[in-house]
């Protein structure tokens, strides 16, 4: 440890730490713009600029590392000329343009000049003026207010693993651009926004649409992945304005994916907002009485062994809760919620979870991805990949399809032999994880889709075991389970009940064979609604997407911002979506309308309120009222015998920018489809 002293206070402090960092411990405030806690350091703003006893000139903090005895000034009047100093510096080209610019309010160089600048500029000479680069359909770029801070240079490589960005020019000249003169590649590029200290790097979509002190601040989660995400929701009025990052250390830093920041665009597009009945043919407009009451007539009079459901990847624990409770009361045993039909060993929640949660990746020395491409699949983790990468003393290895992760890997093999060989010490990779202190595996739920899932999944807790992954102090198995609502539906029991149910694809079956009469799906748009023959079908949903283009009835519901509901992530951790707005025109929540199509039928679920599913669901799942936290799963043994395909692992997600309801409707997203996506494959290509 380091004792110093600042503005008179002595501080203790680890070897390594900067003067800056130091000043904060104290609750002292260091102005920067080049400076971020999770960035290089670059040293270039100055703006952080200290009086250090026996050195000659003022020192930037953010670059001078704690030393035995230093006596550091950072409130003397010299240090607050110096600051102004910078201040003018960095404003002589700035545009006076804050009324305009939508950095306003929320401006770091509006807040340091309130406190460092001069009430006029003592330069005359002409004001430099850059041309605005192309960075695609989510950023707009306003480049002759940028400050050279490079925080932009440094997130695309170092966070994002895109680096794409760079100076070009020197001196006056100097410019940050994109090398590829086109949309940025990256599925992290709108973090951008937040980085940038000044209004040159700006959300595009959001353009000249809101003030920030307008708006109305919800905390939450994302849906759009398995991830978690923690995020703000920002609205006025009933319209959602922009989401936002939160901070939470375990699972998003503080980031998301371009997904979840822009894809809010298709919440007030396509919406179900009331009832509606087939009829010849063509929907029509229905009460929500005399929808209720045909279902109820259709469900009374078939057996219940030829009545199906299926739920969505974006369904909340409640709604899960309620909907499995809603098909044991009619006796159905055929229901399951993994729409990718896989349909593998979940009687340990080991099994299927992330046990050594997301940033347990940062403790990890050799990790071996199977079936899986988590650059798509969940970008906030393949993010901390590329963190543990980066610190140095880690090995990743991959077994499927090659693909640009953004950080260097050891391409083990593309099918389940590989997996195998390695059991065997029969590849190299092998030697690495022996000898590996924390080893892990990540595999994708993609993989266990395929029709020797559960082979596969018995091989790869025989993988885990035989290079000790699995410890007293740590466990490295994991599944990156690709949505939202399959951990909690997983938990719940969601999947088909008794000896003789029927998982989705034998749903799916035995529809388009007219041995399911009745089909309930809860938001599911996923599967191949085509194949459903002359199967009465019962959407509840927010959007008219694939459910609901071929729904008989149609009950509209409330979407993920606009009710509260537990999602329980891919690390088996329960957080809480709050509700943003209210759902529009008819809609309801899930849990109330399964409650009035009981009532109907004359089999009541017994709830009155939210609060009432969820003490009955507590009941079942007691982790489930373990909000934030990760309760440790026991390991035990789980999979099945079988024959495993040589077929190699593929991708499952083809488009990163749709893969659900909100996102196919969104503008934003479809832009990114058409400017963005190619760029992607064709950077993919180039890495098979």
């Amino acid at each position: 440890m380091i004792k110093l002293t600042i503005n008179g206070q002595e501080v203790e402090v680890e070897a390594g730490t900067s003067v800056l960092q130091a000043c904060e411990q104290l609750g002292i405030e260091i102005p920067r713009f080049c400076y971020h806690d999770r960035l290089t350091v670059a040293g270039s703003c100055r703006m952080c600029l200290v009086d250090v006893e026996k050195m000659p000139k003022p020192v930037a903090s953010c670059a001078l590392p704690c030393s035995e005895g230093m006596v550091v000034h950072t409130d003397t009047e010299a240090v607050k000329k110096e600051r102004q100093g910078v201040m003018e510096m960095l404003l002589i080209n700035h545009p006076l343009d804050c009324p305009v610019c939508d950095q306003g309010g929320e401006c770091d160089l509006q807040d340091q000049a309130v406190a460092y600048g001069r009430d006029r500029c003592r330069y005359t000479e002409p004001r430099r003026v850059v041309r605005d680069k192309d960075f695609g359909p989510l950023i707009k770029t306003v480049m002759t207010r940028c400050i050279h801070c490079t925080r932009c240079v440094r997130f695309m490589e170092e966070i994002a693993g895109s680096p794409e960005l760079g100076g070009v020019f020197r001196g006056e000249k100097m410019e940050i651009t994109s090398f590829n003169e086109g949309p940025l590649r990256s599925e992290m590029s709108g973090n951008l926004v937040d980085v940038c200290p000044v209004g040159a790097l700006t959300s595009k979509p959001y353009a000249f649409k809101a003030r920030p002190w307008e708006l109305t601040k919800t905390e939450s989660i994302d849906v759009l992945d398995a991830v978690g995400s923690n995020i703000r929701i920002d609205t006025r009025g009933t319209e959602l304005m922009r989401v936002l990052p939160r901070l939470n250390e375990d699972i998003n830093e503080e980031w998301i994916s371009d997904k979840t920041r822009f894809a809010y665009d298709g919440l007030r597009l396509q919406r179900l907002d009331r009832p509606y009945i087939r009829e010849e043919g063509r929907l029509r407009e229905s009460t929500w009485d005399e929808a209720l009451t045909l279902i109820a007539k259709k469900i009374r009079n078939i057996t219940p062994n030829r009545i199906a459901a299926l739920a969505g990847d974006l369904v909340d624990c409640e709604t899960l809760f309620s909907f499995k409770k809603f098909l044991t009361k009619i006796d159905t045993p055929h229901f399951d919620c993994r729409q990718d039909g896989a349909d593998y060993d979940i009687s340990t929640r080991a099994a299927y979870t992330m046990n050594s949660g997301i940033a347990g990746i940062e403790k990890a020395d050799v990790i071996l991805l199977v079936g899986t491409n988590p650059r798509h699949e969940a970008t906030l983790v393949n993010a901390r990949l590329l963190k543990r990468w980066r610190k140095g003393g880690c090995v990743v290895g991959m077994i499927g399809e090659a693909v640009d992760l953004g950080y260097p890997y050891h391409h083990v093999g593309y099918s389940p032999v590989a997996m195998r060989d390695l059991i065997d010490n029969r590849h190299e990779f092998a030697d690495l994880l022996r000898a590996a202190k924390n080893p892990m595996i990540i595999l994708g739920a993609g993989a266990l889709a395929r029709p020797d899932g559960g082979p596969l999944h018995a091989l790869a807790r025989e993988l885990a075991e035989s290079f000790e992954m699995v410890r007293d102090d740590w466990n490295g198995f994991n599944v990156l389970q690709l949505a939202a609502a399959r951990t909690g539906g997983l938990d719940l029991g969601f999947v088909p009940s008794g000896q003789y149910g029927l998982a989705t694809n034998s749903i799916l079956g035995a529809a388009q064979a007219n041995r399911i009469d009745v089909l309930y799906l809860m938001g599911a748009d996923e599967i191949d609604t085509s194949s459903l023959g002359r199967t009465f079908v019962i959407y509840q949903g927010h959007h008219g997407d694939r459910g609901a283009a071929r729904a008989d009835v149609i009950l509209p519901s409330a979407a993920p911002t606009e009710k509260d509901g537990i999602y329980v992530n891919t690390e088996g951790r329960p957080q809480m979506a709050r509700r943003a707005l209210f759902p529009p025109g008819q809609a309801r929540e899930d849990w109330a309308i399964l409650a009035l199509l009981a009532q109907a039928l004359g089999k009541p679920l017994d709830f009155d309120t939210l609060d009432d599913v969820r003490s009955e669901m507590f009941a079942f799942a007691p982790h489930l009222k373990e909000i934030g936290a990760c309760v440790p799963s026991p390991w035990k043994s789980f999979g099945r015998s079988g024959t495993l395909s040589l077929q190699a692992f593929t991708p499952v997600i083809e488009n990163t920018y749709m893969t659900d309801p909100i996102s196919r409707t969104s503008p934003t997203m479809a832009k990114c489809t058409a400017e963005i996506l190619p760029l992607i494959q064709k950077r993919e290509e180039g890495q098979s």
